[in-house]
Parts: structure tokens; C-alpha cells; sequence
């Protein structure tokens, strides 16, 4: 069932949120996770985004996360295992109250490429306001043409975001694609068909 895209103006608050959710994880984890990233459109100030924060996890392998499950759990967070991108473990997070989804959390182990493409995206935007605001302008004319399918807004994206994570990884020497059922780095797609969840993927 396509989900509909909803975008909000940024709100300066999401940057604390993601500090006490990556917190609550770190301590949930304790020893376990590396570090904790706040990512994807929540984490780039001055552009719009969906209103779920993505964290992302480091651990050093990840058969470490399974020992961390019932106590994430203990604080809302619901493991959904690979979720269609081979090589990361995924949680979500909603409000207890309203069902509304609030937070994905998406742990690696460390070295893997995907951190570094998260990571180099974000911080080229963060230190490039008129790239982030070109973005914001991708972003709106995606979901003025997908307005109700978040599966197409994310697709319709995916050319302007590889182009873009493309010049920001070849800093930090990674090239070419990621093995099938995980995002690009610099071309290729998303896996989204017959995902159980579409929101398994980062608002990037």
C-alpha cells in the first residue's frame, strides 16, 4: 500500500531529539554500539523533511546487535532484521500514543561503505547551503508529482541524491555499486519492491 509523502519545514528541534534517541540507544546497547549518527534530511538544517528522525549505528559486528533487542525493545524500538538491504540490522520507533512513526534506526558495522555514503551526504549539505537548497527543491518537485506514494517521491529523487553522494564519496575513496538489495553509491536503485516497509529507507 503506497504511503503518502509528508514534508515539513525543518525544525531545529530535531537535532536534541536525535541526541536522546541516540542516546537511549547507546545506553540500551551499552558496548555494543560503536557510535551513533543522526542522518538523512532530519539532520541538514534549513531543508524540508519527513518528521521521523534517522539514526544510524555503528557496531564492530553484527551479530552483536541481537544481544541488545529486548532492552531496545524496552524502549520502543521494533527490529525488523535486514529489511531488504543486505548487510544492515533496522529498527523503527513510533508514539506509543498515536501509532505515528518517529524514528528508524539503521545499524552497520564499521568500514561499511554505506556509513561513509550517509555521512559524506550530510555533511556535504550541511557545509554547502545552496546544494542543500537545490535539494529542497528536488525534493519538492518529486512529491508535487508522487504526492501520494513515497515509493515513487523516494525513486524520482534517486538520480539528484546519487549524483550528489557520488562527488561527496570520492573524497574518502569509495567507488561503484553496492552489492544487489542496497542503495548506490553512485548509480543503481533502491530495492523497493516487496519491501514490508518502504520507510526502511532513509528521508535522505
Amino acid at each position: 500500500m503506497p504511503r503518502p509523502v509528508v514534508l515539513v519545514s525543518h525544525d531545529p528541534a530535531w537535532a536534541a531529539q536525535a541526541e536522546a534517541l541516540g542516546a537511549g540507544v547507546r545506553a540500551a546497547g551499552a558496548g555494543v554500539f560503536r557510535a551513533v549518527h543522526h542522518m538523512g534530511s532530519t539532520a541538514i538544517p534549513g531543508i524540508p523533511a519527513k518528521p521521523v528522525i534517522d539514526l544510524l549505528a555503528e557496531v564492530e559486528a553484527l551479530e552483536a546487535v541481537e544481544g541488545a533487542q529486548a532492552s531496545l525493545a524496552a524502549l520502543g524500538w521494533r527490529w525488523r532484521g535486514e529489511n531488504g538491504l543486505v548487510g544492515r540490522r533496522y529498527f523503527t520507533r513510533d508514539d506509543p500514543a498515536t501509532g505515528t512513526r518517529v524514528a528508524h534506526l539503521h545499524v552497520y558495522a564499521s568500514g561499511d561503505p554505506a556509513i561513509t555514503w550517509h555521512l559524506a551526504f550530510r555533511d556535504r549539505l550541511r557545509a554547502e547551503p545552496a546544494t542543500a537548497e537545490a535539494y529542497a527543491q528536488e525534493k519538492a518537485r518529486c512529491a508535487a508529482l508522487h504526492p501520494d506514494d513515497s515509493a515513487a517521491y523516494t525513486a524520482c529523487k534517486q538520480a539528484w541524491t546519487d549524483a550528489v553522494a557520488a562527488e561527496a564519496v570520492r573524497g574518502v575513496g569509495i567507488v561503484g555499486p553496492r552489492a544487489e538489495g542496497r542503495q548506490s553509491l553512485i548509480s543503481g536503485t533502491w530495492k523497493i519492491n516487496g519491501l514490508e516497509d518502504v520507510s526502511a529507507f532513509p528521508e535522505i
